[in-house]
């Protein structure tokens, strides 16, 4: 990271924090369970593709999941795949020295496993068109990845505190809703660590509120506000977020109640009172904007209540 007079603070409060990564670190050390991507793939139900090996070609009917699962699958697989992007983002903001550095090398370990797995599972089970799917992975990847608040320490962690728990969310309601055993069990494990991810970054904010109120709570409400997946910029991504968004995989209502207002009880935002000045005005744009998410959640459930009905009516 360039040090500039505006980043001082910054390298101070990195300073400062080091002996709360480093706890964190051990916490999510001992608790984290080493497990193998390969055992949760029926490699029995494989078969040769089409092309060098003379196999079959893919065709629609090879799929055995929902199609909403299906779209969820592959933005969660292309959003695993840009996970080089990810890490040079926050190698750059929090460094590869100490805990830090360690911390960093330790969770694009963990993150590489579940695009191994997710691919593994979508080749063997023949759940995705695999021409279409590296097609996609080429054309993502080269877009790249560069965070939305660039290498703003305290909004990079506001970010992936939010951002590590809806992707939990979304994996667990994608296996549930994939109709798939195996693949409900293979999300579940992927999901276990995606939770141990949010803690880490939930209480390595949580500190730096106690050390910068209201920078963090500023960098809270800007990245709450803008917040959208690290995988917007997959092609299709808004048609295929619709689709599992209505399949309630991932949607308004539980961006609201199961990822933001969770995280934001634990930091106890709205019952702090070591705000001031810019901290205090960004509190108050934050329970404006929440209101307004919880009525757009509340919007979004009607209406998606309206066409079920209509289409339950039209079957019958």
């Amino acid at each position: 990271m360039t040090v500039t007079p505006e980043s001082k603070d910054q390298i101070q409060l990195l300073i400062e924090l080091e002996p709360v990564v480093e706890n964190e670190l051990n916490r999510h050390l001992g608790v984290a369970k080493e497990w193998f991507p390969h055992q949760y793939v029926p490699w029995s139900q494989g078969r040769d593709f089409d092309g060098p090996l003379g196999g079959e070609g893919w065709e629609p009917g090879d799929s055995k999941i929902t199609e909403e699962a299906r779209e969820s699958l592959i933005v969660n697989l292309l959003t695993e795949d840009n996970l080089p992007g990810y890490h040079r983002a926050i190698a750059d903001v929090f460094g590869r020295d100490g805990a830090w550095g360690t911390w960093v090398n330790r969770w694009t370990a963990e993150e590489n496993r579940h695009g191994i797995v997710l691919r593994d599972y979508l080749s063997v089970t023949r759940a995705v068109d695999p021409v279409a799917l590296e097609r996609a992975r080429m054309k993502h990847m080269e877009v790249g990845y560069e965070a939305d608040h660039g290498d703003s320490f305290l909004h990079g962690v506001a970010y992936v505190s939010f951002q590590e728990l809806a992707t939990r969310v979304s994996h667990r309601n994608t296996g549930k809703a994939s109709g798939d055993p195996i693949c409900d069990q293979m999300l579940s494990r992927v999901a276990a660590d995606e939770n141990l991810h949010m803690v880490f970054y939930r209480n390595l904010l949580g500190a730096a509120f106690d050390l910068a109120p209201n920078e963090t709570m500023r960098a809270v409400t800007d990245v709450v506000k803008g917040f959208q997946m690290p995988g917007h910029s997959i092609d299709g991504f808004l048609r295929k977020s619709v689709i599992i968004a209505n399949a309630g995989i991932y949607d308004l209502r539980l961006h609201h109640d199961d990822v933001v207002v969770p995280v934001l009880r634990k930091w106890g935002v709205f019952d702090r009172t070591d705000l001031s000045g810019d901290g205090e005005k960004a509190r108050e744009e934050l329970a404006e904007f929440m209101a307004g998410l919880n009525g757009a959640a509340t919007k979004f459930e009607t209406r998606r209540e309206e066409r079920r009905a209509r289409q339950a009516a039209r079957k019958s």
